[in-house]
Formats: structure tokens, C-alpha cells, sequence
């Protein structure tokens, strides 16, 4: 069917090509960018999508024809992103003119876009009086709005989107049908006349209290400039909002959201606000500007400062813009940043649902802006950091999952394959032609509601990406419930089961996205984590692997020390302090050498006996190589977070926080704590001794150094460290030369931007190439990357012997 006004020219010639167009095609003004060349070079011919991406056919003279496709590959829309362009001769019949035709349905081969922020175009027609679509909250265009959150099944068309229950009015249609607008096809154009509703209501169902001259969102912006919570039904789930620079709605709002310290993620009405706050350069700028939109990490630098609250402990705010015309509108009057949190309670998943949103939100928030457009999926707000002058996912979710990753070369016949990630922080992953495609953020799966989200969104990716997976992929650890959901569906199916070491999937995750070929020499990936499952059941978290897709080999490690309790001694710092103490300097030596410290005193009221005699009988106190847990443990040394963790994290965050910039730039490398390198070889793996270090600290105690010192002392000597342990491992003879030139970095732990930027530079400073995340997280939310790298190359070796350490992959058969 024409859908799109056609117009005849001229027939240069007989000409005619067929054009397959791959990648993120759909649902970003792709057809009209295509219509618009074809006449502007008077071509003949069709566009239309399909389930492979979008197909062009087109007559016209040699040149013609060359210019166009040139044109079409450089001059894609703004949210378009091209992966190929492959052409051949077409011999069937085309229109005399060019015209845009319907979607052709089949099996699903192309991309579904990310959600993107409101672009200027539709962020000045919102706030212009003249346009039609002023004060219009739900407005977009071909170049923003929902994608991912809205779109229920492939093609990509406003029938398979929540959308589609709202029929299109004449001038909204007319926009839609014109090629020549910036809404043509736009499949969530709306307007005040047919698109959705936005209504401040309360969750009780009592009328809201409000001055009659302002409209709905005027009134919940006046509540929140007068100290409510208000919860705010956005793109992929609800928000709760309050005033930033309130410190007594920030602290209702912790109470009641059950959050003690974790960081608000703040929302400003532009630049402006947040340079009061932030330092911003133009890279922090460009990203905050753009239409991924997500929250960013920003130095609180400022002129001013937000209450204490806002970021407990830390030295930086997330901040975003307004991401939807519904936030536009809420923020334009507000000249002050506003909390815009994620609507959930604690670490349950966002709230999406409206009744849903009520159960759940109204003991927070009594007060919602909701619309009546559904939520089809969840999407979280995307969280960057700029680390090394590059911006590098913490959090990937909205403006940028489910974009694709090109597998590496060597990978192109990798099967279907589906990858579940790990249980914090948990992605999964799917493998179709070549490509990798990430979920958004899921969550903590212990959650109950957050693992059927993710069970729910594994349904629906494999719907929309047609992918039936030939394998299945899970990390080792046996309790892990994405393992053991892993276990039973292979077992189900009667599906091949990959089971991968965790830190051997962080350094192929790594990998992978940087591109690094199936075929080329291994890396020294060092992982540097909280805990992950190890070889033999050990408790890995601080390791340096020399590891390519296929195998690995354990070259070192950070010296496992007892974690007495287990997992409580993952929330309680002064645990992992003890014990490496203990393990250190001895309790003897520290009663006869520094009992004045107030450290000492606090241990020494702790119930001692207890923790040694779990230790010494292996009593819920398994020994852990953790790089985290080291951290928790200085922190803990340091008086920052000695008693309790109030979220994953939060003792290493604030231990970086307190860094001294002048003693970690301005002294000497011998002020820097030490630490020893022993062993490896065909013993067994080098370890990195922390025991000289605690040594170097408690003397600092006694001397009264200032924290902040010795937290820059502390990094710069743990980077240091771990660079020394890499030029160790380098080396083999004259003969044989250093066993790798390239360094992966991966984990947690290299979140924190003191030590990814110090092991960074020294690294590179060595000569060696360091490869790093930036498009997926270093955490656990990169895992099912890796995964999915691995298993697909052990699935293509499975019948062939491979060199190294082959227990990195078990392959168990259906």
C-alpha cells in the first residue's frame, strides 16, 4: 500500500538496484531520510521496512545511483546507527515515481531502538505558545521519544506499540503520512487532541489540592517546590520526586523509600542549574545533551552545595536533564535541582504499572503525575562516569540498551545463544547473527519481583529478536538464581549448558566490546571485584588471568584472607578489617604495637573468640582473594564505614571519596603504600600481599595523618601494586618474549575512578595496551557479555583440543 505521497519524474535510464539497509533502521526516520535523497536526485523506486531492516529499490542513472547510496550511507538520521549497506542489481518492476510503502512482517532480523531524550526541536515546540503542541507532555518526533519501553512486537510500527491505542487525529495524521515532516512514521506521535493524558492524582483517590490557574503539571511542580513527594510516571517506570535543596523532603523521602545512603539521581531544568552544583566541561555537557540523556557523574564542585542527604559521604551528584516533555514541563519553572529517583522501594524493581504504582509507591509519594499511556517494559535510568577522558557505563538501561554489539572477528557463525548473566546487577544477553544484545539493567535477582521482571524480559527479547537460542550460558556459581534458572530450562529444552568462570567472563566481556579478535594472543586480564565463584569452589575477587576467549590460566592473585560471618562480612567492613589484621600483623602484634588506636579498641571489643574459632575451623568463613573486600577493610581502618553498609559498595565509594587530590598527585611514590608480590611460577599463582601496607597504615594512624592522605596513600599503593604484579607476570625468557602486550581491566572495583585511572596510566606508561569498558558496565551488568563470548567460542571448539586452563567453559550436553 502507498503510503506516502508519490512523485513521477524523468526516467534517466533502466538502471536499478536493490539496496538491504542492517542495523538500528526502524522507528528512527530512517524511510523519509531515504525518500528525501531519492527525490532530491529525482530517483524512482520503493522503501519500506522489513523484518531484516529497511529494503530500498531504485532506478536512475549510474551516477545517480552511486550518489544515493553514498548519500544513504553518510547521511543516516541522528538516531539511526548502520551496520551494513549491501547492494545488487534489481530487475522487477518500480513506480515511475519514489514512494514509501508499508512494513513487510517475517522473521525479526533488525534492531529495536533505545528510548532518546526529547530533542531541541520537540523541547522548543513544547515550550513555545504558538505551536499546537504547547504544554503537550507526551510530543515526539522521528528523532525522540519511547522506543524500547513502548514496542511490543517486530516490525517496529505504531500497531505493535502501546500506541496504537490511540488513533491518530487528521493533523497528526497528516504529519505522520508526509514525508517531508520530522514526524513522518514517528509511531508514538501524539497530540492534546488524540494522544495521551497526563492527571495529578492521589493514590487514595481523594482530589488534589491546587490553585485552580495552573494545569495538572503546574501543580505538581508547585507541590514539589513546597516540599512534597511526588511520584512521576515517565518513560520506563515511575519516579519519585522532591526538592533537592530541601533537606527535610530529602530525609522524609529516605524514610519512607527504606534507602539510608545510597545517592539520589538529581534532575536539573538545564546546564545552568547544574553548574551551581557540578563542575561540567564540554564532554560532561555533550553527554547530558544527548539522546541517550542518562544520569551523569558529575565532580560537586560548584558554587553552591545540596544537603548532605542528597550523596551521603561522596563527592560527586548524579545528574540528568529532563528526558521527556512531561519532565520539561515539570522542571521549566523550577531554578533548583529536583531528586528523581528510581519508584521502588529499596532494590525492588520500578514501578511501571499504575496499580501497581499505587500499592507500592503511596506509602512514599500520595501524590502521582500519571498518564494513560502504557509502560510495555521496564527501562531505568542509564548511569556514566567519565574516567580517563571517557565516558564509561556504571548502569546501561534506557537510551542505550538494546543496541547491539558486533561480535569480534571470528564470531560471525557464533549460534543463537542466550546468556543469563550473573544475580547482582543481573543482564542477560542474546547471540543472533553475529551480534550481542545486552539487556537494560534488571536488578538484584534475589528480589522476587526483580526476577520475574527478568524472566518476563527474557520472554520478550527472545520474541522480538526471534532468536531460539541453541545454548544456554550461566556462571559457575551453583546458588545464583540466574544459574539455577540456567539449569532447569537446559534441562527442560533438552539445550547444551555453558557454565563459565565468572572473572574469565568479565575479561572476555571486556574483550568483546573492544573489539579483540577470537584469534589474537591472550590478554592479562586483571579483575578486580567484590566475589565471584573460582575453580574448586574458592571465592575469587582480586585476579589476574592470562585468558583469551577460549581458556585461561590463573597467573596470580590477591592474597585470600577468612571473611568471618560470610556474607555478613560483605555488609559489615569491620569484619574484613579483623581478619586481615589477623591474617597481617597478627592480633599479638597489634595489641603490643598500637593498642593506643581507636581501631584497636573497637576490635578489641568485638566478640573475638568467636571470629577466630570460625576462622580456624572454616566456619562460615571462606577464605576470599577479594580486591572489594580489601577495601571495605581500609575503609573500615580509616573510620569511614567501620560498622555497616547500607548498600553494595558504599565503604569503597566513600573510602574514594575521601581522596586527598593534593597528596595523590603532589607525593612521592614512596609515601605510597606498599605492597608484596610472592611467588608464581610453577608453584602456583604470584600473590599480592597486602600485609606491608597495614603495616605502613597503622603507622600512619599513630602519626594522626589525616584520612583523606592516607586514602590517596592507600590507592596509589594498590595501583601501583597491581601494575608491578602485571610486569611480573610479563615476563617468561629473552627467547620466548613477554607472554602478553595487552591488559584488559574488568570489575567493580575499577569503578572507582582513583584507581582505574592510576592503573591506567601506569599501565600504558609500561608500553602495554590496555583495553577497558565504556559501552558496557565493568561490573557484574557486563557478565552475560562475556558469557555469551565464551560460550560461543566453545561451542565452535567443542570437538577440537584448546591450549591453557579448558575448565574455563563446561559444556554439559542436553
Amino acid at each position: 500500500m502507498n503510503i506516502a505521497n508519490q512523485q513521477s519524474f524523468p526516467e534517466p535510464d533502466v538502471a536499478a538496484v536493490e539496496i538491504r539497509v542492517r542495523g538500528r533502521v526502524q522507528g528512527v526516520g530512517f524511510r523519509p531520510t531515504v525518500w528525501r535523497l531519492a527525490t532530491d536526485l529525482k530517483l524512482a523506486g520503493e522503501v519500506l521496512n522489513d523484518a531484516e531492516g529497511v529494503l530500498i529499490r531504485a532506478r536512475g542513472g549510474a551516477a545517480d545511483i552511486a550518489a544515493f547510496v553514498a548519500r544513504v550511507r553518510n547521511e543516516p538520521p541522528p538516531l539511526a546507527s548502520i551496520e551494513a549497506v549491501e547492494t545488487r542489481d534489481f530487475s522487477g518492476e518500480l513506480p515511475a515515481g519514489f514512494r514509501i510503502v508499508e512494513s513487510v512482517a517475517g522473521s525479526a532480523r533488525t534492531q529495536v531502538s533505545p528510548d532518546a531524550a526529547i530533542c531541541p526541536a520537540c523541547a522548543a515546540e513544547v515550550l513555545d505558545p504558538s505551536e499546537r503542541r504547547t504544554g503537550y507532555p507526551f510530543t515526539n518526533c522521528t528523532h525522540c521519544g519511547p522506543r524500547l519501553t513502548i514496542v511490543q512486537g517486530i516490525p517496529y510500527d505504531r500497531a505493535t506499540t502501546t500506541m496504537a491505542a490511540f488513533p491518530l487525529c487528521e493533523a497528526c495524521l497528516q504529519e505522520y503520512r508526509d514525508p517531508r515532516d520530522r514526524r513522518f512514521h514517528a509511531e508514538a506521535i501524539a497530540c492534546p487532541v488524540c494522544g495521551p493524558v497526563a492527571r495529578l492524582i492521589r493514590f487514595d483517590g481523594e482530589e488534589v489540592e491546587r490553585d485552580g490557574a495552573l494545569d495538572d503539571i503546574g501543580a505538581a511542580a508547585r507541590l514539589i517546590v513546597a516540599g512534597e513527594i511526588v511520584a512521576v510516571k515517565g518513560l520506563g517506570g515511575y519516579h519519585i520526586a522532591c526538592d533537592a535543596t530541601n533537606a527535610e523532603a530529602v530525609t522524609r523521602l529516605r524514610s519512607a523509600k527504606r534507602r539510608d545512603a545510597k545517592p539520589f539521581a538529581l534532575m536539573a531544568r538545564d546546564l545552568d542549574v547544574i553548574r551551581r552544583y557540578c563542575r561540567v566541561g564540554p564532554a560532561e555537557e555533550a553527554l547530558l545533551t544527548s539522546p541517550q540523556g542518562p544520569i551523569v557523574l558529575l565532580d560537586a564542585k560548584g558554587a553552591e552545595r545540596l544537603p548532605e542527604g542528597v550523596a551521603p559521604g561522596l563527592t560527586t551528584l548524579g545528574f540528568m536533564l529532563p528526558t521527556t516533555p512531561l519532565h520539561l514541563l515539570i522542571l521549566r519553572d523550577i531554578d533548583r535541582p529536583v531528586v528523581m529517583t528510581s519508584g521502588n522501594l529499596l532494590d525492588e524493581p520500578q514501578a511501571i504499572d499504575d496499580a501497581d504504582a499505587r500499592g507500592r509507591l503511596s506509602s512514599i509519594a500520595p501524590i502521582a503525575l500519571v498518564h494513560n499511556r502504557e509502560i510495555a517494559n521496564r527501562a531505568d535510568d542509564s548511569v556514566v562516569r567519565f574516567m580517563a577522558d571517557t565516558p564509561r557505563l556504571l548502569r546501561r538501561a534506557r537510551g542505550y540498551a538494546p543496541a547491539p554489539i558486533r561480535l569480534p572477528g571470528g564470531f560471525e557463525a557464533a549460534p543463537d545463544i542466550l546468556a543469563f548473566g550473573g544475580e547482582l546487577k543481573a543482564t542477560f544477553c542474546l547471540v543472533k547473527n553475529g551480534e550481542a544484545v545486552l539487556s537494560q539493567h534488571q536488578g538484584d535477582l534475589e528480589d522476587p519481583a526483580t526476577f520475574d521482571d527478568y524472566c518476563r524480559n527474557m520472554a520478550l527479547y527472545a520474541e522480538l529478536f526471534d532468536q531460539r537460542p541453541t545454548a544456554l550460558v550461566a556462571d559457575r556459581h551453583p546458588e545464583y538464581l540466574s544459574t539455577k534458572l540456567a539449569r532447569s530450562r537446559a534441562a527442560a529444552e533438552g539445550l547444551p549448558l555453558v557454565e563459565v568462570q565468572h572473572h574469565h567472563a568479565h575479561v572476555a566481556a571486556c574483550m568483546a566490546e573492544n573489539g579483540y579478535p577470537l584469534g589474537a594472543r591472550p590478554v592479562l586480564g586483571i579483575v578486580l571485584d567484590g566475589l565471584g565463584y573460582g575453580n574448586e569452589g574458592a571465592i575469587w575477587g582480586g585476579e589476574f588471568l592470562l585468558a583469551g576467549y577460549r581458556s585461561f590460566e590463573r597467573l596470580g592473585t590477591f592474597k585470600p584472607v577468612a571473611m568471618p560471618g560470610g556474607a555478613q562480612a560483605a555488609r559489615e567492613p569491620w569484619r574484613n578489617l579483623y581478619a586481615h589484621l589477623t591474617a597481617g600483623t597478627g592480633w599479638e602484634r597489634l595489641a603490643a604495637d598500637f593498642s593506643e588506636l581507636e581501631l584497636y579498641q573497637s576490635l578489641a571489643d568485638r566478640p573475638r573468640a568467636t571470629l577466630d574459632a570460625m576462622v580456624e575451623r572454616g566456619l562460615n568463613s571462606p577464605l576470599a582473594s577479594s580486591c572489594g573486600r580489601l577495601f571495605d577493610a581500609a575503609s573500615a581502618a580509616l573510620g569511614i564505614c567501620v560498622e555497616r553498609q547500607a548498600y553494595e559498595g558504599e565503604a569503597a565509594a566513600r573510602l574514594e571519596a575521601m581522596v586527598d587530590e593534593e597528596a595523590l598527585r603532589g607525593e612521592g611514590e614512596a609515601l605510597a603504600y606498599p605492597f608484596g608480590v610472592d611467588g608464581g611460577g610453577e608453584h602456583g599463582p604470584a600473590i599480592l600481599e597486602p600485609r606491608p601496607m597495614w603495616e605502613a597504615m597503622l603507622n600512619d594512624l599513630i602519626r594522626e595523618t589525616p584520612a583523606p592522605v592516607m586514602a590517596a596513600r592507600f590507592h596509589k599503593g594498590l595501583a601501583g601494586a597491581v601494575v608491578a604484579m602485571a610486569e611480573k607476570l610479563s615476563s617468561r625468557d629473552e627467547k620466548a618474549g613477554p607472554r602478553f602486550d595487552t591488559v584488559a581491566l574488568s570489575g567493580g572495583c575499577f569503578q572507582n575512578r582513583v584507581l582505574f585511572e592510576e592503573v591506567h596510566r601506569r599501565l600504558e606508561a609500561e608500553g602495554l595496551r590496555v583495553l577497558s569498558h565504556s559501552r558496557v558496565p565493568a561490573n557484574d551488568g557486563g557478565l552475560a557479555l562475556g558469557q555469551a563470548a565464551i560460550a560461543a567460542a566453545a561451542l565452535a571448539d567443542k570437538n577440537n583440543p584448546t591450549e591453557g586452563d579448558a575448565s574455563c567453559a563446561s559444556v554439559f550436553p542436553a
